[in-house]
């Protein structure tokens, strides 16, 4: 299987350690306060932040919210990161379904 163009060969950083970088740290801001701020509990920003979690749909747009930026934007993070993943993971070695071929 060719990786996209797209993908490097650096793991994508994920969308959570972006956003403690480029804003919680910046701004002085608390996992507390932060996630008052943003209406979720201190333990689900602190496992994003800590890369437990996975971005969700829910977060990006919160996280787009509060930054002035787009869902896209950050959906696009997370993608990037999840197709990197699957493309870097040891294969299952499953067989193809019944009836189909080998692509």
């Amino acid at each position: 299987m060719d990786i996209p163009y797209f993908i490097s060969h650096h793991r994508p950083t994920h969308p959570g350690i972006l956003f403690k970088t480029e804003y919680m740290d910046p701004l002085g801001l608390s996992v507390t306060e932060t996630a008052k701020h943003l209406g979720i509990s201190r333990k689900a920003l602190s496992e994003f932040i800590n890369e437990r979690t996975s971005l969700s749909s829910e977060m990006a747009q919160r996280l787009a919210e509060t930054t002035g930026t787009s869902v896209e934007s950050w959906m696009q993070m997370q993608y990037n990161r999840d197709v990197w993943d699957a493309t870097h993971r040891q294969p299952y070695g499953l067989k193809s379904l019944p009836g189909l071929t080998a692509r």
